[in-house]
């Protein structure tokens, strides 16, 4: 079988601004070095996809403008370190090597008894509310009987789930009934059967610049283009959002889709006002584009909660051109693999036929354990909120001594701050911060085609002790990049 090469510009593209226009690099960080960092960041990340064969180092160097030694340089550090896996007759094959783990587009898992002296700031997600999981699950094994005797399979999910995500929209002003509801395993879940349903190869998909990583990349899978509309965090709550921009693409590139997340914005933590949510729902339907308005942050505002939905705009009984996505692994446990889709009955049975050749449902007992921590979820979600701000206000303060001259983004909610850095740096951050024992997620993960080298995303979803200890690292690692903060840009020497 035939070995697929990664292109030589995909990979420079992937890579960003790992290296400065003057090309100069530091003399504890040469330029072979940086490289075979950040490739391995990119491997990590699961950008580079475990199997393929790097660029020939002569491709690679004309498309780097370096000189051939030091590429065949660091391909033998990324092969001295189990990255690449030589074979005799045939091209070197990206690997990991024993003990590593990928982190899956983002996330690295963290298992019992793993190595915590490392800070692990490339997700957002909090550990579990372990008494009131632990009790929601009790609940479903006791509730699971009266399944068994059927076959436990159900597309649009339990009807006792359905109704309690029913009940939470009607308590948010949007009228809605268990048949506009379909539960999934998870948001992307979701995401990614409207995109089957709802787009076709070589179609467009409006998105928020910077935007969900995961999201860029299930566009990608079903062979759509994402066009990216800047969030401006500057602008504020009202005017962060380009609704101009939003509605001008959609007549431009007659895009079908867009996805968007007014609630809490990931990666910015911005939320969008009552008259922009209308507006959003008015440009929806005048251009004939469904809006899927990701949700998935909506019950974690810290400083005051969210309007009503953007669904809650739309015209007509059926609301149909604003489709919503939900999820309890933001609100709750990323380990509860729960999400669902609030969308026209009509779309629904269509999204159920196309789940067939993906799946049968979501597994009943984490249904039921779902539909127990959201019926009664208030005392919860008070207590995750409270714990964020508090997280919050040690990250900024944390940032504000150690970092100064970084500007973050202070959202009203959601789990991260994003932050201008003076520099581009984001990736060669990204690629070194690892051996200053803090993991971190790039600035251009969150765009698209390289964009935000000089942001990056900071959650704030850990303790804060941890927290803390996690910006002393990004300091340490930011300030061997040797920044020359007066021009703002990297001033590395040889």
């Amino acid at each position: 079988m035939m070995t697929r090469v990664l292109g030589a510009r995909s990979l420079a593209r992937d890579l960003g601004n790992w290296q400065d226009d003057s090309g100069r690099r530091s003399a504890a960080r040469p330029a072979y070095r940086a490289l075979a960092d950040g490739i391995r960041l990119l491997v990590h990340d699961g950008r580079i996809p475990l199997g393929v064969a790097l660029p020939s180092e002569r491709e690679l160097a004309s498309m780097l403008e370096l000189s051939r030694t030091t590429i065949t340089s660091s391909y033998s550090v990324l092969r001295d370190e189990g990255y690449l896996i030589s074979r005799q007759g045939s091209r070197s094959t990206v690997a990991l090597p024993l003990g590593a783990r990928q982190n899956g587009l983002m996330f690295r898992a963290h298992q019992p008894g793993s190595d915590s002296s490392v800070v692990d700031l490339s997700y957002a997600a909090m550990a579990a509310p372990a008494e009131a999981v632990e009790q929601a699950y009790a609940y479903a094994l006791q509730s699971l009987p009266q399944f068994l005797p059927t076959h436990g399979m159900e597309p649009v999910g339990i009807g006792a789930l359905r109704d309690v995500i029913a009940a939470r929209y009607r308590a948010r002003g949007l009228e809605t009934s268990p048949e506009q509801i379909m539960v999934t395993s998870g948001a992307q879940h979701a995401l990614r059967l409207l995109l089957n349903v709802l787009t076709a190869p070589g179609e467009r998909v409006l998105v928020d610049h910077p935007t969900y990583p995961n999201a860029l990349e299930a566009i990608r899978r079903v062979g759509a283009r994402p066009v990216p509309v800047p969030v401006r965090p500057e602008g504020g709550a009202s005017g962060a959002w380009d609704l101009d921009g939003i509605r001008s693409a959609a007549r431009q590139t007659a895009a079908r889709m867009a996805y968007l997340i007014p609630d809490f914005h990931n990666p910015t933590g911005l939320c969008l006002d009552a008259s922009g949510r209308a507006e959003l729902a008015r440009i929806a339907r005048d251009t004939r584009m469904t809006l899927v308005v990701d949700e998935t942050m909506v019950d974690l505002w810290l400083d005051e909660p969210s309007p009503a939905p953007v669904a809650a705009h739309g015209r007509g009984a059926a609301k149909s051109e604003v489709v919503t996505i939900g999820s309890a692994a933001k609100s709750f446990w990323g380990g509860l693999r729960v999400g669902w889709i609030r969308a026209d009955p009509a779309l629904i049975t269509r999204l159920a036929g196309a789940r067939a050749a993906v799946d049968l449902g979501t597994p009943v007992m984490d249904q039921l354990a779902a539909a127990h921590l959201l019926s009664d979820d208030e005392l919860v979600l008070a207590r995750r909120r409270a714990e964020l701000r508090e997280q919050r206000g040690a990250m900024l303060d944390a940032l504000a001594d150690r970092l100064p001259d970084w500007i973050p983004t202070i959202g009203s909610g959601g789990m991260s701050l994003w932050l201008r850095m003076p520099a581009p740096v984001s990736t060669a951050l990204a690629a070194t911060a690892p051996n200053f024992g803090v993991l971190l997620a790039a600035g251009p993960r969150f765009g698209v085609e390289g964009a935000f080298e000089r942001f990056v995303r900071l959650p704030y979803a850990r303790t804060s002790d941890e927290l803390r200890r996690g910006v002393d690292c990004i300091a340490a690692a930011y300030d061997t990049l040797a920044v020359d903060r007066d021009l703002a840009e990297p001033s590395l020497v040889v």
